[in-house]
């Protein structure tokens, strides 16, 4: 009788086959992560790029047609469509973004490869990026200074004639975007403040005079507005006449013009340059068009400053809980019960979380800090409404489990004898705690804001109902007192995603808007996640050896 193979029975029960399951499960984990992050990475990036103009000849049936635009994508039909299924042959489908949408609407149109007669990238065709209704494609045909022409035709000079003017409209625009930050809002804000004392001394029974302060403020703000007029009756100076695809010839304002180029004629330098200018528009100017053209700065603003406000407040309640939990509550039925809570709580939805914040944090907290402080403000609320704090306390509500579970599991890794040693040695209990046990559980803390800060991040339920919104018209942050308003509506780039991918009324040229802005997103979480990890190594690697 033939002896076992006792090697193939060892290495079966020996648990090798499950460890190498598990690297197996682990790498096609992250390479399907990585493959995701790959093609929004792609299909993202790739929104700001000087994509080429095609003038593109076809046949419609009856007649040929020219279009002219960017190819924005190419889909093949279903075999069902397709007029001989046996031929096997699918039939090449191109998206074309024709733009022009306000003169020649739509701006996105399907074309079949094959009623494609000829195909040409002209150097002369120009793209002209609108504040309003999208881009605008077609030739140069002339530059107004109002009503006189002052250019003809595409050549160099009117080329040259048209970035000039545009660089002037920039300046003013600049400059308009300047007076009404930093004096019209300013203003408008003290005036608001004006109106809310007066209305405070009058319930107090005060008879203050302050019509003076308010004339100041008045004739300060026409003077403000008088100025503003002028620039803008500056910026309405020029205009360029552009020959679109069919033919007709169209004017349009330089005022709500941000650039122009000429994709076909660029070099490789102007080509990077374009780019990177289109990218740092992306991060730094505020969104246009229902959120489907311009930046998303607001947005990132905003979810950078409610999770380090969230961070701030999860940070001391998750870790007083669990050091209470651990170290001082006599261990039984009821500690049980409150850790089955605690993993109980991680697991709710957050959409629950946004309801019990709007309950409880905005009209229940929120309306009663305006009765007591605010009643001069009343009907209107101040912060019993949505607003920047209601929606990091809800979040730090959504997470504090994480932080207690985790900040648990270091403190239970400490041994014991460190504890015994330290009050053999005559300290208290709570200097054991704040010079030894915590910082030897720092990492463990971290490691819970880290999971906190990953899921608070991406969350959009809760924040729908406690404070996020479409579009804000200011940020949280100013230069009026107290400089951090907390009381605030603000943008979140999580909402910016669901708003533009499911809520916006041009889906194509969205599109590529939504994979940009979920790259950010990663990034973002990315870099904060990598800088409390770097933190927690440093920590782990003074405290190692106390733990071992």
């Amino acid at each position: 009788m033939p002896a076992p193979d006792t090697r193939r029975t060892c290495w079966w029960t020996s648990g090798a086959p499950w460890v190498w399951l598990n690297a197996g499960a682990v790498g096609l984990s992250v390479a399907a992560v990585l493959g995701l992050v790959g093609l929004i990475a792609a299909r993202g990036l790739a929104h700001f790029w000087p994509a080429e103009v095609l003038e593109i000849v076809h046949d419609d049936g009856t007649g040929r047609v020219s279009m002219i635009g960017e190819l924005a994508g190419i889909e093949f039909a279903d075999p069902e469509l397709l007029p001989d299924p046996a031929s096997g042959t699918p039939v090449e489908r191109r998206l074309i973004k024709t733009g022009n949408r306000r003169v020649n609407a739509p701006d996105f149109r399907w074309l079949d490869r094959a009623a494609i007669v000829s195909e040409r990238r002209p150097a002369d065709l120009v793209v002209f990026e609108r504040m309003e209704w999208g881009n605008a494609y077609g030739r140069l045909r002339g530059i107004f200074e109002h009503e006189d022409r002052v250019a003809h035709g595409s050549d160099a000079q009117a080329w040259t004639a048209l970035q000039q003017r545009l660089a002037r409209v920039a300046a003013l625009r600049e400059e308009i975007a300047d007076l009404q930050a930093s004096t019209i809002d300013s203003i408008n804000y003290e005036l608001e403040e004006l109106r809310l004392e007066r209305r405070r001394r009058a319930l107090d029974g005060a008879g203050f005079d302050l019509d003076w302060r308010e004339r100041s403020l008045n004739e300060e703000y026409t003077r403000v507005e008088a100025r503003l007029m002028d620039l803008v009756r500056a910026l309405e100076r020029d205009a360029v006449e552009v020959e679109i695809m069919d033919g007709r010839r169209v004017r349009i304002e330089l005022r709500d013009v941000l650039r122009a180029w000429r994709p076909n004629a660029m070099s490789r330098v102007e080509q990077i340059t374009h780019y990177m200018a289109s990218l740092w528009d992306f991060l730094s100017q505020e969104p246009r068009e229902a959120n489907t053209e311009g930046g998303v700065f607001p947005a990132i603003f905003g979810t950078v400053m409610m999770v380090l406000i969230m961070s701030v407040l999860v940070t001391p309640f998750g870790v007083i809980a669990a050091v209470y939990l651990h170290e001082y509550a006599r261990q039984g039925a009821l500690v049980r019960l409150i850790r089955i809570a605690v993993n109980n709580l991680a697991g709710v939805p957050g959409i629950v979380y946004g309801v019990f914040g709007l309950g409880f944090f905005v009209y229940l907290v929120g309306g009663t800090l305006d009765d007591l402080f605010y009643p001069e403000a009343r009907p209107a609320p101040t912060f019993g409404t949505p607003g920047l704090v209601w929606a990091s306390l809800t979040l730090a509500l959504l997470t504090v489990p994480v932080v207690i579970v985790s900040t648990e599991e270091g403190l239970a890794r400490i041994p014991r004898a460190i504890r015994e040693g330290s009050l053999a040695l005559g300290a208290t209990k709570a200097e054991t705690l704040f010079r030894i046990i915590l910082p030897v559980a720092s990492p463990s803390i971290l490691t819970g804001v880290i999971l906190a800060v990953a899921r608070a991040a991406g969350e959009v339920a809760p924040l729908m109902l406690v404070g996020v919104v479409k579009l804000a018209p200011a940020l949280p942050v100013d230069g009026n007192p107290p400089f951090i308003h907390l009381e605030r509506k603000f943008m979140h780039l999580g909402f910016h995603i669901y708003d533009v991918g499911f809520q916006s009324p041009n889906v194509e040229a969205a599109r590529p808007l939504v994979y940009a802005t979920a790259l950010l997103l990663i990034g973002i979480i990315v870099v904060l996640n990598l800088t409390a990890i770097m933190l927690r190594n440093r920590l782990e690697g003074r405290y190692r050896f106390i733990e071992g």
